[in-house]
């Protein structure tokens, strides 16, 4: 108790507390339509920030192994090396990929206060969360008032969600489904995020079933279009070896997760950047030497362009993934070249004086950042 019951601090919050935000829209990932991002103040993110490191130290150690988003310590390629050793070492057959339509957008407050409640018991601290949980927006100079859902783009949303589904999945997956499921069955969590690994397709058609009755007890639901039972593991790829139908592949956390073969002949997990996070960051890069070309020196802009390609690796330099990072690497120089060129109506530089350049001032190669093909864990 004595953690959170400051009086009085709860008391200079309310003093400070503006409950209103400012909207702004980002274009969504491989998607026409636009992301509504709320933007808080400096005294509302302190207060959001307090909020959130008061019910880490609650709710972290209620956690589950299965959820690895946004935690202290825990990051999305540890979940991937958890979804590749449970491919490798269990009995798995299918996958259930599943997506939540609109889970931000939809997050009750009554079931959120109910989540809150059984570890909590100080009505300030809960009086707190529902001021940052019905924060008003201001959008075009309209006062928009919120009812229901988790502002994306606030400090402490990541963590309501973690708590929201603790208990709406995690706990309901590990305490009811999987100890009726026939087979072996494990949850891979990333925030809204998660995959179902399961031996027996009936499981796998089970668990989409009742999860649909529960999401829609907590006004939730599935994305039908993005939500699938996958095919894969090792019997598949033996079927597929010997003249069988192709495994299926999914995707999760931005790479598309397949069926390959190892250099002895073995059954492995492959993993790769998916083909719309290849072609968005390839855009997203396009786009920017197309702007950046004039406005600075080359010399300038290429440091931080050696700062984007590090950054990719960094994130998508799994193991089994080199093919994918080499070619981002090799459109990214021909972009640069091209960009270089086309700064002015006279050429600045051909091919080989290009080549000339990159010797001298080298961008980052691809490398693995982050080997999965081992017992080991990830960091």
């Amino acid at each position: 108790m004595e953690l959170y019951n400051q009086t009085s601090t709860y008391r200079s919050v309310k003093v400070i507390y503006s409950h209103v935000l400012r909207r702004v829209y980002i274009p969504k990932a491989g998607k026409a339509e636009k992301r509504g991002l709320s933007i808080p103040s400096l005294e509302d993110k302190l207060v959001q920030l307090m909020v959130k490191k008061l019910l880490e130290k609650i709710f972290e150690s209620d956690f589950l192994d299965c959820s690895y988003g946004y935690r202290p310590g825990l990051s999305c390629h540890q979940a991937i090396n958890d979804l590749d050793k449970t491919m490798m070492t269990k009995p798995i057959n299918y996958v259930v990929e599943v997506d939540i339509r609109k889970f931000y957008d939809n997050v009750s407050h009554y079931w959120l206060q109910r989540c809150l409640e059984e570890r909590i018991s100080d009505p300030n601290l809960l009086w707190l969360v529902r001021r940052l949980l019905k924060s008003g927006i201001i959008e075009e100079g309209q006062y928009i008032g919120n009812k229901v859902g988790a502002q994306q783009g606030s400090i402490a949303s990541p963590l309501f969600s973690n708590i929201y589904l603790h208990y709406v999945l995690d706990l309901w997956f590990g305490k009811i489904f999987k100890s009726t499921a026939r087979g072996y069955v494990r949850l891979t969590r990333f925030c809204d995020d998660f995959v179902v690994c399961c031996e027996s397709r009936k499981d796998a058609e089970e668990f989409l079933a009742l999860l649909e009755e529960r999401l829609e007890k907590f006004n939730l639901e599935v994305a039908e279009d993005k939500t699938k039972i996958v095919k894969m593991g090792r019997i598949a790829w033996k079927r597929w070896r010997r003249g069988g139908d192709k495994p299926g592949s999914f995707t999760f956390l931005g790479f598309t997760h397949y069926c390959s073969t190892s250099r002895r002949g073995k059954f492995i997990m492959g993993h790769k950047t998916s083909k719309d996070n290849l072609r968005r960051k390839l855009k997203e890069t396009r786009d920017w030497l197309k702007r950046i070309r004039n406005q600075v020196k080359l010399k300038e802009w290429w440091q931080v362009l050696k700062a984007k390609l590090a950054g990719h690796y960094r994130y998508f330099g799994i193991s089994g993934n080199f093919h994918c990072l080499k070619q981002f690497y090799n459109q990214t120089l021909s972009l640069a070249f091209k960009w270089i060129n086309r700064r002015s109506q006279k050429k600045s530089m051909n091919w080989r004086q290009f080549l000339n350049y990159l010797e001298v001032n080298p961008l980052p190669r691809p490398r693995i950042c982050h080997n999965l093909y081992t017992l080991s864990p990830v960091s």
